[in-house]
């Protein structure tokens, strides 16, 4: 009775793909080094399409550089018509694109799912004299070049946060001494050898380290607290700034519509598998799936709302 109760379980989680040929090989573009949130979503839904029976292996390129430009630039002209590959990218795309003048944009790419988002935290070495918002930002306005910010890509979300900090604290987002990493790996590694004064992004790629007391968290980017999250926002604490960041895939230009709806498909039941629910939980991503044409209606706001706050406080080079 197990046998048949356990091949009936993965009869149902291969079912939606039962029309569909399965794909012999994968792509997967993170477009910024290992260890941040690109290469983590690019990871775990390589491993989700591996699981649910799509794919037989995937492949997972990692390719930093312009807040995510050269990668995408990278998957344009490399994928162009080839329905086996997705490009992660997100808010901190859409920020860093504007900002760089990036001569790439969503425009050249295929908007196949928003999958989730998060909120952002920002963190001081364990070892810190600030305790909380309050005295990170009387620093910052006393003297607003010692006190170094790191988070990602120029222009991407953490840069936007930072700048929305400085800009709500009353000091010109131009004073700004924000230092932008590559990747996650190296973010991690600066704020835990105290080489800045405080380091930005999302809750789940810190929460690890927050929880071992290796880094002491000061605010969360949420409107409300979140109660299974131990951290005060930044609203509550006087600097009014509420900021998620989201992420998701895209095909290649030049899909038809068909394998188009193959691959919306294909995320949609990835996203509920048990690996891709597991790390979303440990992650604590919130559920934000968006598909199709919806996902562009969105996208193509969030292009215009990030271009008017770049060009508010003076992000663009």
């Amino acid at each position: 009775m197990k046998r048949k109760a356990l091949l009936a379980a993965c009869l149902l989680a291969l079912a939606p793909f039962a029309a569909l040929a399965q794909v012999d090989q994968f792509k997967m573009m993170a477009p910024a080094n290992p260890g941040g949130g690109f290469d983590t979503v690019a990871r775990t839904m390589a491993e989700a399409l591996q699981a649910t029976g799509y794919a037989k292996s995937v492949v997972v390129e990692n390719k930093a550089g312009a807040g995510g430009a050269i990668g995408m630039a990278q998957f344009v002209n490399n994928e162009k018509g080839n329905p086996n590959a997705l490009l992660v990218a997100g808010a901190v795309t859409v920020g860093a694109l504007e900002t760089n003048k990036s001569p790439v944009n969503f425009g050249m790419v295929t908007p196949i799912a928003r999958l989730m988002g998060e909120f952002n935290v920002i963190v001081v070495p364990a070892s810190s004299p600030y305790k909380s918002i309050k005295d990170l930002l009387a620093a910052y306005k006393a003297n607003p070049g010692s006190v170094s910010i790191g988070g990602g890509s120029a222009g991407g979300i953490d840069h936007i946060m930072a700048s929305l900090m400085s800009e709500k604290a009353g000091v010109d987002p131009a004073k700004l001494n924000y230092i932008p990493f590559a990747g996650g790996g190296e973010g991690k590694a600066a704020i835990l050898g105290s080489q800045i004064a405080a380091y930005i992004s999302g809750y789940g790629e810190l929460a690890d380290l927050i929880k071992a007391g290796k880094v002491r968290a000061l605010g969360i980017s949420a409107a409300t607290r979140n109660p299974d999250i131990p951290v005060p926002t930044l609203r509550e604490q006087g600097s009014d700034v509420v900021v998620y960041n989201w992420r998701g895939v895209f095909a290649a230009p030049g899909i038809n519509a068909s394998q188009k709806a193959a691959l919306i498909k294909a995320v949609e039941v990835a996203v509920k598998s048990p690996g891709w629910k597991a790390k979303a939980d440990k992650m604590e991503w919130l559920d934000m799936l968006q598909t199709g044409d919806s996902f562009k209606s969105f996208l193509d706001e969030d292009v215009k709302r990030t271009a008017a706050t770049v060009k508010k406080l003076k992000l663009g080079n």
